[in-house]
């Protein structure tokens, strides 16, 4: 049985505010083989946050797309965190894990894209660093540089998921949890796909998805995959 990879969702946002430095350190510190985070492009950089509104997260207002850097970088993401860069956390992950970057916001891919080409060929990073997702299928069309690796986000998987993962060259299908079963984890490995299912927090979750040869799950609290 292949080694169950955890993947700190949103760093590890169990124990720390989602999405922030302090949280990819947490979620390092606890042996996370992956850190996900979410991205949007505004005003020029790519800015970690997961909604699209700042209310949830932050002690902003209004929609993310619409500020500027400036005053995004000028708000408490919690515990006195800024909104991060998506460099800053490849910067503080520094291959200590793989990123999985999903795309959230409009017009993502094209800098993303270039980030990522920029890390393998000026900092010695590799492709198989990152893997770059999402639910929205034109952004990962959008990923222009095959040698990137794309995760395919699905809710409940339909018959026709493999035919979507192609059309985006997915390599990984990262599903809900809660839809994944044994059929479906044999057939996304006999057409090569890997499995990465998400989020799964509950211990008897992660057993269960361990017997069935899943690939890795996101979970915002690392250790208890790490530990099982």
């Amino acid at each position: 049985m292949n080694r169950l990879l955890c993947i700190g969702h949103r760093g590890a946002c169990g124990h720390e505010p989602e999405n922030t430095l302090r949280s990819v350190r947490r979620a390092l510190e606890l042996r996370a083989d992956g850190i996900e985070v979410d991205v949007y492009f505004v005003d020029g950089e790519l800015v970690v946050i997961h909604d699209a509104k700042l209310e949830r997260t932050t002690n902003g207002r209004g929609y993310v797309a619409r500020k500027s850097l400036a005053a995004l970088r000028a708000l408490d993401a919690g515990h006195g965190e800024r909104i991060p860069t998506l460099r800053e956390v490849f910067e503080t992950v520094d291959r200590a894990a793989f990123i999985n970057i999903e795309l959230k916001g409009k017009h993502t891919a094209p800098p993303v894209t270039a980030l990522i080409r920029e890390y393998v060929t000026r900092h010695g990073w590799r492709y198989e660093d990152f893997l770059v997702s999402s639910f929205n299928r034109r952004e990962l069309r959008a990923v222009t540089d095959p040698k990137i690796p794309i995760g395919l986000l699905l809710t409940r998987p339909t018959r026709l998921y493999a035919l979507s993962a192609r059309r985006v060259r997915a390599s990984a299908v990262n599903p809900a949890a809660r839809f994944v079963d044994a059929r479906f984890v044999e057939d996304a490995h006999r057409r090569g796909l890997r499995v990465f299912a998400y989020t799964v927090n509950a211990p008897a979750e992660i057993a269960r998805l361990r017997r069935l040869g899943v690939d890795g799950v996101f979970t915002d609290y690392p250790e208890r995959v790490v530990g099982g």
